[in-house]
């Protein structure tokens, strides 16, 4: 039987955690052949966003350091070795575990090897995507296949699956540490060669205050794409080896 791990980074959703985690269809992924594993990343939250993962059954790990980017880097760090899908949804149930099978049927088929779940190209319940976020994330998405020739309708989604070895390879360069992960995680995989397209998805309201800060995250954004159009995996090596090579002569 193959293996999801799914990973929901949270801060202070104990209004919407409880049902994200109820509605992951446990039973319909068994039927499917799948065993699946929840981890909930906890970004230092205050409220009782832990607690209540804990008592439906999820592994809990905390992530101190604030941001969605902090918190989704130790997550992919915390995955079991064994793990052969990998699912991220966000833990305010603006998206619907119930849709994690249509993630993965193209990643099992060998359609590709990273999903995007698109909410312009699906789905948007009312009053859950106001009217300037949407021209905001159809900007995005249009720069991003014209630029990236990426076929993704979505670069804000925070529903995404990976191939196990796809992600391995993936986490190995990111370095955002907010919102702009979601970006940092779609344009590096296009760099790095892999396979990436988007299936609609339901978007509903969300429970709990967001958390984003529309024109701080959004020029964060906008500076992780232009940064990353002559990205190649050769400078994350770069930057590792100056860091070890000061951290060398630092100690002598």
């Amino acid at each position: 039987m193959k293996i999801i791990t799914v990973l929901i980074p949270c801060y202070n959703e104990e209004r919407g955690i409880s049902a994200v985690i109820r509605d992951i269809p446990r039973d319909v992924l068994f039927n499917m052949g799948y065993h699946v594993e929840v981890v909930v990343i906890d970004n230092n939250s205050t409220d009782r966003t832990v607690e209540l993962a804990r008592q439906l059954g999820a592994n809990v790990i905390i992530e101190p350091k604030r941001g969605k980017g902090n918190a989704m880097k130790t997550g992919f760090l915390s995955i079991n070795e064994d793990t052969d899908y990998v699912v991220m949804l966000d833990g305010d149930d603006t998206y619907k575990p119930t849709e994690i099978p249509r993630l993965i049927e193209p990643l099992e088929s060998n359609f590709c090897d990273v999903i995007v779940g698109s909410r312009l190209g699906g789905k948007t319940l009312q009053g859950s995507l106001k009217f300037p976020n949407r021209i905001a994330n159809w900007a995005y998405a249009f720069l991003v296949r014209h630029f990236y020739r990426a076929n993704v309708t979505d670069v804000l989604s925070g529903f995404f699956s990976w191939r196990r070895e796809a992600l391995d390879h993936l986490k190995l360069h990111l370095n955002s540490d907010g919102f702009a992960i979601e970006m940092e995680m779609i344009t590096k995989i296009v760099k790095l060669g892999y396979r990436i397209y988007s299936v609609p998805i339901t978007y509903d309201v969300r429970k709990g205050e967001s958390k984003i800060h529309a024109f701080d995250d959004g020029v964060r954004i906008l500076k992780m794409f232009f940064q990353n159009l002559n990205w190649t995996p050769d400078q994350s090596k770069r930057k590792k080896l100056i860091i070890k090579v000061g951290l060398r002569i630092f100690t002598l």
